[in-house]
């Protein structure tokens, strides 16, 4: 047992030791041991989640691999001993470590700085003053373009700040507007205290829910760039169908219930979901009535055929049902899945 354990470490500690000699840009290399990804015991049907539940991933401190390297080397030289009593005891000794070891990686908090502090309201404040109702969409568009290009199974992707490298693609047309409104803002406060682009969209998007009337969320800070684009054609397709969908938003990590919620973010905006400055669940209304199925007239132009699918599937029925009838149901899972969106794929700063 004590040999397998110490096999099973090497390979943890040879991985991060390779990581440690590397200067590499945020999220374009990762160590196999880089993240920790834990789920609620149960799932919850209104999507809150456990005491860890917010973040779906978390970064390993540099405290953790060093315990584990020890750990390690300790296993060897008790595994190097002869004799079993002196192999006993020394395992033995390595207990202490292995157990406060199981509780720290159980519930682990990533290295990020929590809301409420002077480097987070310095940067509401200042994005307050170039944001208005008009340009909150296109912030929020960012938001979902830059963290949505993660995938679960190879962890590429996700709220890197990477989306300012991309804006050529045909997918991102019009966020330019968006990146120049967040650079006056970025200007001033990098004279005071640098931010990563990444925790910089990742508030403005909250802010920009806010300000049209959706619920106050609160994000962590702590993101590191990317320093290259994402990989192209990650991103959901607007001519997805119900299925296509949740199977695109699974591998992303995303229920869907939270494809639902996430998806009433086309609230804001000129897709003719109710009025394109209001953050409220008209979205929703507005899919029960189908106004698309009207013939000629504006109508027809309402939504994207993805958002025409949603209402087509009985899973997604039901949450837009619920949704629709209960606003504050909406607002609660929005934050919930907005806060996961942001910290989706993230790689933070070291304490």
């Amino acid at each position: 047992m004590s040999s397998s354990l110490s096999n099973h470490l090497v390979q943890c500690s040879i991985a991060t030791a390779s990581d440690a000699e590397t200067d590499f840009p945020a999220k374009l290399q990762r160590s196999s041991f880089s993240t920790v990804k834990f789920h609620p015991d149960k799932p919850n049907d209104h999507g809150s989640s456990g005491e860890c539940g917010n973040l779906e991933t978390l970064i390993l401190s540099d405290r953790v691999v060093v315990v584990l390297i020890m750990i390690h080397y300790i296993i060897d030289i008790a595994v190097s001993f002869s004799s079993s009593r002196r192999r006993g005891l020394i395992c033995i000794a390595t207990l202490p470590c292995l157990l406060p070891l199981t509780q720290i990686l159980g519930c682990l908090r990533a290295n990020a700085m929590q809301p409420g502090t002077k480097e987070y309201l310095l940067i509401k404040e200042e994005v307050r003053k170039v944001l208005s109702k008009g340009k909150a969409a296109g912030v929020l568009r960012l938001v979902f373009h830059d963290a949505g290009t993660f995938e679960v199974d190879d962890n590429t992707g996700g709220m890197n700040g990477s989306i300012v490298y991309e804006l050529e693609r045909p997918e991102n047309a019009g966020l330019k507007k968006s990146v120049k409104v967040l650079q006056k803002a970025k200007t001033q406060i990098d004279a005071i205290q640098p931010v990563s682009w990444a925790d910089m969209i990742a508030v403005a998007g909250a802010e920009a829910v806010e300000i049209c009337g959706g619920p106050p969320i609160q994000v962590s800070l702590g993101r590191q760039d990317s320093l290259e684009p994402d990989p192209e054609g990650k991103l959901p397709e607007e001519t997805l169908d119900a299925s296509g969908l949740k199977k695109c938003f699974k591998r992303k990590g995303f229920s869907t219930q939270e494809l639902v919620a996430l998806s009433g973010a086309h609230t804001l905006g000129s897709k003719g979901f109710g009025s394109p400055t209001s953050f409220d669940n008209s979205y929703y209304k507005v899919l029960l009535d189908k106004p698309w199925t009207s013939p000629g007239g504006m109508t027809s132009m309402i939504g994207l055929p993805s958002d025409h699918a949603l209402v087509e599937d009985d899973e997604c029925l039901r949450w837009i049902k619920k949704y629709a009838d209960n606003e504050n149901m909406f607002f609660e899972d929005f934050k919930n899945a907005y806060v996961k969106l942001v910290n989706s794929g993230v790689r933070w700063n070291s304490l």
